[in-house]
């Protein structure tokens, strides 16, 4: 049986930033690999966004972010521990509350969305971590205890970088934490490939065009990466499989801590009709007010249990795609935008009815079987805005006043210390399970707002996808004859990944290389030479 996962998101504000940077710095330098996600205050217009040229999408977005802001900053850690069985990883996750010392835009369906979802404009203008956008300010904007200071440490790291259809979130981060966004796209990639050496990997791409998922926004992903991986462990640990821990946070520092549980995968006997253009694109119009379920663990059971047409689906996929990337008939202007970030794209004024009813299509899904009535998975275009009771963690009870309990393979309590002593808290080896934390004494708990830690915990999904990607992808390699890699860092994690970030509506990803034909922008040569003490 699948079990449930709690997983503790640390809340990260101007009051309490200057206390937990020692954490995150740690937590960075010493992970394997590092996951981040962005809440934004407006996207613009959608059109734009999706533009059929990639140079005039990229000028669209870098519009977006100097006129725009992030709101929340999600960073999640994952660090493999050489001395486990397996592939096991010590997480630390962290949402970070920001606010714009600048002017910018915030758009009404943004405030609507995030409010919705529990985003809490109070708290953010009262105590979210202040910054500045574009180029520094003053030669102390690399160092000190601020939001600019803690991604010039990330860049220090070199680690991966992980993200989920990422470009949107790479253009935000460079403008509003490292400099001015250049004109041209092969600047900005060309900058990103000596940011980020270590590579960057974009888990859509990976979803899509390695696991080959039924459909592939990061809800979706998650829970059925998950799903899978907790069989796999239940099973026996034949398949390739992980596990995670998490931190044990004593003292004053469990008030800053929200934990989220995410119930098992229940059986979808008896089941209400699922919504089709929720399980198509992860997001539907209607929202929270639409009769059907859009119970993400209801369509990937559905998905599963189907015998039949996913071939045929793929066929009108590659046919679209033929059509140079314009939507078929029946298909959503967002087809492959960013989940997360389509509540805060603006529509066109002069977009017709029709175009907006288009737009409130579903495709059909269907699932692809083998040769012998397996279910195989396959690329899919879907997106989710995390609409009200579509969240992957239907509980946020606050836990923070009952002590964290763990198991390991033999069922004992288990506590392992870290290098910015805290204790990590391992989940159990047999199926992902975090023993139960409702309280005993019959005490109440407080419901946290859904949604306020969604920067945070969309960040660790898309860890999550990223790992078991990994572990999947070498097993497969291995048990194919291949040998495995003795040492970590002298092979790539996911080699026909590395720096491909995925495009909506394209057939081929976003290279993040430098090209012969493109020099580093002049921001960026200075902005290096601070980071690293010498020029690129």
């Amino acid at each position: 049986m699948v079990s449930s996962l709690v997983v503790p998101v640390i809340d990260v504000q101007n009051d309490n930033f200057k206390e937990l940077w020692p954490a995150m710095v740690v937590a960075m330098k010493t992970s394997s690999f590092v996951a981040l996600d962005t809440e934004l205050s407006g996207l613009g217009n959608r059109k734009s966004l999706l533009a059929e040229s990639i140079e005039d999408r990229y000028k669209a977005v870098c519009h977006a972010a100097r006129s725009r802001s992030i709101l929340s900053l999600g960073i999640a850690c994952y660090k493999k521990l050489d001395d486990k069985a397996a592939d096991t990883y010590l997480v630390q996750v962290y949402n970070l509350t920001l606010l714009c010392s600048e002017e910018y835009i915030i758009e009404p369906q943004s405030v609507q969305f995030l409010v919705q979802h529990g985003f809490d404009f109070n708290k953010q203008y009262a105590h979210g971590i202040p910054y500045c956008k574009g180029n520094n300010k003053g030669a102390l904007d690399d160092q000190g205890v601020h939001i600019r200071a803690l991604f010039t440490e990330l860049l220090r790291a070199r680690k991966p970088l992980v993200l989920h259809n990422g470009l949107i979130d790479m253009v935000f981060l460079y403008q509003s934490f490292y400099a001015h966004l250049p004109d041209r796209l092969a600047n900005f990639t060309s900058d990103l490939s000596e940011m980020f050496p270590a590579g960057i990997y974009d888990t859509k791409y990976v979803t899509e065009f390695e696991l080959r998922l039924t459909a592939s926004y990061l809800e979706y992903a998650y829970k059925k990466c998950k799903l899978d991986n907790s069989r796999s462990v239940t099973s026996g640990g034949s398949g390739p499989h992980f596990h995670v821990e998490f931190c044990q946070y004593p003292g004053h520092m469990s008030s800053y801590v929200d934990y989220r549980v995410c119930p098992a995968v229940a059986s979808a006997e008896g089941r209400t009709e699922i919504c089709e253009h929720f399980s198509g694109f992860g997001w539907c119009t209607n929202g929270n007010q639409c009769p059907l379920s859009h119970d993400t663990d209801l369509i990937i059971l559905q998905d599963e249990k189907g015998t039949g047409e996913k071939r045929k689906k793929r066929k009108r996929h590659r046919e679209k795609k033929k059509g140079g990337g314009k939507a078929a008939e029946g298909s959503c202007v967002f087809d492959g935008a960013p989940e997360s970030k389509i509540p805060h794209m603006e529509v066109d004024p002069e977009e017709t009815p029709e175009d907006q009813q288009g737009a409130e299509r579903a495709p059909e899904r269907r699932p692809l079987t083998d040769s012998e009535g397996n279910t195989q998975p396959n690329e899919g275009e879907a997106m989710n805005t995390g609409s009200e009771g579509n969240q992957v963690c239907d509980d946020n009870t606050d836990f923070r006043n009952l002590a964290p309990v763990s198991t390991n393979d033999d069922d004992t309590n288990t506590k392992i210390n870290t290098n910015d002593g805290i204790e990590s808290q391992a989940e159990d080896a047999r199926g992902e399970k975090c023993s139960d934390p409702t309280p005993k004494n019959g005490v109440q708990t407080k419901k946290a707002d859904p949604g306020t830690h969604r920067a945070g915990f969309d960040a660790f999904m898309t860890g999550y996808i990223f790992a078991h990607s990994c572990t999947v992808i070498k097993k497969e390699g291995v048990g194919a004859g291949e040998k495995e890699p003795q040492k970590e860092e002298e092979q790539s994690w996911l080699p026909t990944c590395v720096n491909k970030v995925y495009l909506s509506r394209k057939t081929a990803p976003l290279n993040v290389v430098k090209s012969t034909f493109s020099k580093s922008s002049k921001a960026h040569v200075q902005k290096m030479e601070i980071v690293w003490g010498r020029r690129v």
